[in-house]
């Protein structure tokens, strides 16, 4: 049966970025199915309808999308393709900073518009294996607007299923999201340590 749950355009399109936002294909998928790959984002769908259905506080949202983005998405390999080529020049301790700091700042920043997630359908339609991930397809349909595809892409390659990208009408997220970045980065002259104390107060 068809997963959905409720949205509209701005917000599923800041929201979806997070989640999963973005990121470098992680390393080659041995285990993982075309199913349980369709499988792990319906759960995620259906979590995320949950939690927009749920009727709690700002700060019970901003906690439930932290929840999902931990269960979800492969947050490490998605932070490390944001900060791109300057990942290799972080100390141990800074990449470490910069996975919590960012995933905070995407909680903060998407957690706030599941009120916005209303009127609207997403529905998984299918799954393939494309070399060493795998693309789950979605079509979403809004009110009052024509539907769109939503691809997601999934790998086990860090030891969990997670969706470590997606494309939205063809814009992919982990550029969206490496931009923002990049450009907080430049505002900071390259300074690492100053960017992430931005991002934990970014939103």
């Amino acid at each position: 049966m068809p997963s959905k749950f409720s949205l509209t355009r701005r917000a599923f399109l800041g929201l979806t970025g997070a989640s999963a936002a973005a990121l470098a294909l992680p390393g080659r998928a041995w285990a993982l199915t075309v199913g349980a790959a369709q499988t792990l984002v319906e759960r995620l769908v259906s979590d995320l309808y949950d939690a927009i259905n749920s009727g709690g506080s700002e700060a019970r949202m901003f906690s439930d999308f932290a929840g999902l983005l931990d269960r979800y998405a492969d947050m490490p390999i998605i932070a490390q393709s944001v900060l791109g080529v300057d990942w290799r020049r972080a100390s141990t301790a800074q990449r470490s900073a910069f996975v919590d700091a960012f995933s905070g700042y995407i909680s903060r920043k998407y957690g706030s518009r599941f009120r916005e997630l209303i009127g609207g359908q997403i529905e998984v339609t299918g799954a393939r294996a494309i070399r060493n991930f795998f693309e789950v397809t979605s079509v979403a349909r809004l009110r009052g607007e024509a539907p769109f595809d939503v691809i997601w892409l999934v790998s086990d390659g860090s030891g969990q299923a997670r969706v470590f990208n997606l494309i939205i009408q063809g814009i992919n997220l982990r550029t969206t999201e490496a931009e923002e970045v990049g450009a907080m980065l430049d505002r900071n002259r390259g300074d690492l340590d100053a960017m992430i104390a931005d991002l934990r107060n970014a939103s």
